[in-house]
């Protein structure tokens, strides 16, 4: 086989390879069925993993109406000396050993932890490595095996190759000045293992924009603004084509922002769920003199546990269920919601509470109304569209605000670009479509929202384009 480009996106909600021999761009069959890949990945007790949709299935499978229950972890031992009642001087000194037990925080009926979003942990100094059954586990080691799979897969197309254009964010998800280099030294050291040694780190949003002048070479035009809203990152670039070559352009600004369907699905949650599992709601409880106290329960200690689903399982300890036990026996009006929090953590359920707010996000973007139904815990809410734009106004004014910000930093008005590329799982919402195209009347173009960035770094990596 001749020369051929090879292009892989590893994102954050779902990945995708490409390939491209100089006339011809293909997507490799990540799925049994299908080109897109979930970014996921399960390591079960043996720690042996699993990748993509199979992993997902595991993990649900594994936990489909399973309780949790947590024992307490030892945190060390301590010895003592014991008297043996002798009364010899000259015996040998016994001790006694016993375990020192810690907060009951290990999940013993956990079959496997399931991991996604890893991508979003990359920029951030603070998280070096986490515990998989007392196993620490880089993140590297968390990333590599969906790495590994995207490049076998890849090779059983075309054989075995080293090089790869490899996409990456503008800016990575962290506060930390350096996290972008942080970042990309994790994502490189991941391709290594993976088999990747020549890796050629390209912006994803220029990589959405080259398959898009790679697939249409006539468009008229001088100025492409691609607009990339993902499932953690929301990035943007403005290029200018060269005026000799249909497929050659040069990258005036670029811009991202931590920002992505991932954020939208906690606002969600945080917005709809909350209210129906007791925020807001009073806890009553008798004190030492049979007084009634009244205080508001303290839903705040609940809710980053709750929206970080893999985490979630840590709300089954004392400190958090005895209020929650305390408010159903106290009954009243409320005491549904409290049954379905208790539900929610003794189920370890938010893993499927953030799946259903996926397909409600889906479906809104598809009908004027729909409902999110969660039999599981007794809760359907219909919402419809335009609720939900409310719901989302900040995240959207945001996205106004970088748009904005990246066409002034070219140097250029609204007015002065082109055609503006709509990328991306998120750039799906309808506020978001309506957003552009008041701002670029007429000129806005929907690009592979899944695939136009593996197809761009394919391209790019057939003609060796840096940036």
């Amino acid at each position: 086989m001749g020369r051929v480009g090879v292009g892989i996106d590893f994102g954050t909600s779902n990945s995708a390879a490409a390939i491209f021999d100089g006339e011809s761009l293909e997507l490799i069959q990540l799925e049994a069925n299908d080109e897109i890949m979930p970014s996921a990945t399960y390591i079960d007790q043996d720690l042996q993993s699993k990748t993509g949709q199979v992993a997902i299935d595991q993990y649900i499978a594994d936990n489909t109406g399973r309780t949790v229950e947590l024992v307490p972890e030892v945190v060390g031992e301590e010895s003592h000396f014991v008297d043996n009642g002798g009364g010899d001087e000259l015996a040998a000194v016994e001790t006694a050993t016993q375990k020192i037990y810690g907060a009951p925080v290990t999940d013993s009926g956990l079959q496997g932890r399931l991991f996604r979003g890893t991508k979003r942990l990359l920029g951030d100094e603070h998280v070096r490595r986490l515990m998989v059954f007392d196993h620490p586990f880089r993140l590297v080691a968390l990333i590599t095996p969906l790495l590994l799979r995207m490049r076998q897969a890849t090779e059983n197309k075309i054989g075995p190759f080293a090089a790869a254009h490899i996409g990456h964010p503008v800016n990575f998800e962290g506060r930390d000045a350096y996290r972008n280099d942080l970042a990309l030294s994790r994502l490189g050291e991941a391709y290594k293992y993976a088999g990747v040694p020549e890796q050629f780190f390209y912006p994803e949003p220029i990589a959405a924009a080259a398959s898009y002048v790679h697939e249409n070479k006539g468009a008229a035009g001088d100025h492409l603004l691609t607009v990339d809203f993902g499932g953690g990152t929301l990035d943007l670039c403005v290029l200018k084509r060269a005026a000799a070559a249909e497929t050659q352009f040069t990258v005036v600004s670029t811009h991202g922002i931590g920002l992505g369907g991932d954020h939208i699905d906690q606002l969600l949650y945080r917005e709809l769920l909350f209210p129906l599992l007791g925020k807001g709601e009073i806890w009553r409880r008798r004190g030492f003199d049979r007084e009634v106290i009244e205080t508001q329960f303290p839903f705040e200690e609940f809710e980053d546990l709750l929206i970080n689903w893999a985490i979630t399982y840590t709300l089954n300890q004392n400190k958090y269920t005895t209020p929650v036990m305390e408010c159903i026996d106290a009954g009243g009006p409320n005491k549904r919601k409290f049954e379905r929090l208790r539900e929610v953590i003794k189920h370890n359920l938010s893993y499927l509470l953030f799946a259903r707010i996926k397909e409600f996000k889906a479906a809104l973007s598809r009908h004027e109304t729909a409902s999110l139904d969660i039999p599981e815990i007794d809760a359907e809410i219909p919402l419809r569209r335009t609720e939900f734009e409310l719901l989302i106004a900040e995240p959207l004014a945001r996205t106004a605000r970088v748009v904005d910000e990246t066409v002034a930093k070219a140097g250029l008005q609204a007015d002065d670009i082109d055609i503006v590329l709509r990328t991306g799982g998120s750039s799906l919402i309808p506020a978001v479509k309506r957003l552009l195209d008041e701002r670029f009347p007429g000129k806005v173009v929907e690009h592979d929202p899944f695939t136009s960035v593996a197809a761009g770094l394919a391209v790019a990596n057939y003609h060796n384009w840096q940036t």
